[in-house]
């Protein structure tokens, strides 16, 4: 991250003073922790507002957002620098092309994160889709293989377009619960978190707005239907994760490899040669004792003189 251009964060001060002040007392936090960095990598598939988000969190356009080009092309890092703290935000080309996970994004995602450290996996979705399906189950199992189990642990999964009115008489409240618990559901399966891991793995849910559509409170804080301010709610749940007592994940050369499968199961090699040895002994053993016991021609005992006594 040496060679990361690193600019003033000048963009906060586009948020009203409410926001501001929530901001800078959930960053100040981090600083009492000693930790001055944070790096959070925003992963999805296409369309569904990855590319925006980066853009309200940071306050100013630094992606690159149209109706015909809805996400950035390849992987890029924005780092805004405040009060001593960098806030490095890592934008990531949609997951999927012509209906399957986009393996060649997710080798490119890998290349570019190598020797950095993911604190905080932001991934992605829509409040307004109604349903998953097991292409969502293919990309979360995607996400796994190539980060670890462990990459749970430090996300959070965010929900865009949420300013909306629920179909078929639901409430906000109860569409949200619906959605959240189907795509919860989806990342338990997909990253083969077990029921009894699944309070250690207890992943929060943030809604957001992109749109300026988005209504204000009387503080000009965009909030949702909800009434909660939504930027701030963000930040707080990345504040949150960092402190939660886990580990961020270093993407080392071993992690975008995988483990050398020359090594694997190199403990059972003694094992086998052990079993194997024992086991020609064994046989060699009987095929003794069936020699011993097979009874001898009569012109193999004449000299024992045991064939006489016979007549």
């Amino acid at each position: 991250m040496a060679s990361q251009v690193v600019r003033e964060w000048s963009g906060i001060q586009q948020f009203p003073l409410a926001t501001q002040t929530k901001l800078l007392e959930y960053l100040g936090k981090l600083k009492q922790e000693n930790v001055d960095s944070l790096t959070i990598l925003v992963m999805g598939k296409g369309g569904v507002g990855k590319s925006s988000t980066v853009n309200s969190v940071i306050g100013e356009r630094v992606v690159a957002v149209s109706a015909f080009q809805s996400e950035a092309s390849r992987p890029v890092m924005i780092s805004r620098a405040r009060a001593g703290f960098t806030l490095n935000i890592i934008d990531t080309p949609g997951l999927v092309e012509g209906g399957y996970v986009n393996d060649r994004a997710i080798d490119m995602i890998k290349s570019f994160l190598l020797d950095k450290t993911i604190d905080v996996l932001l991934y992605v979705d829509r409040l307004d889709s109604y349903r998953v399906d097991t292409l969502d189950r293919q990309i979360i199992q995607a996400i796994t293989y190539s980060f670890g189990k462990q990459i749970w642990n430090r996300a959070a999964v965010v929900l865009t377009h949420a300013q909306l009115s629920p179909p078929d008489g639901l409430s906000y409240e109860e569409f949200f619960t619906k959605r959240s618990e189907a795509l919860l559901k989806v990342v338990h399966l997909g990253g083969g978190i077990r029921k009894q891991d699944s309070l250690a793995f207890s992943m929060p849910i943030v809604l957001v707005e992109n749109s300026g559509r988005c209504n204000k409170n009387e503080s000009g804080e965009k909030v949702l239907p909800n009434g909660i301010s939504w930027i701030p709610s963000l930040v707080k749940t990345i504040i949150d994760i960092v402190s939660n007592g886990s580990k961020g994940i270093l993407v080392d050369r071993r992690l975008i490899e995988g483990p050398n499968p020359n090594a694997q199961h190199k403990w059972w090699i003694p094992l086998i040669a052990a079993g194997q040895y024992l086991l020609v002994q064994k046989i060699r053993g009987l095929i003794k004792n069936d020699i011993a016991k097979e009874s001898k021609p009569a012109w193999e005992l004449r000299d024992t003189g045991a064939a006489k006594r016979k007549f």
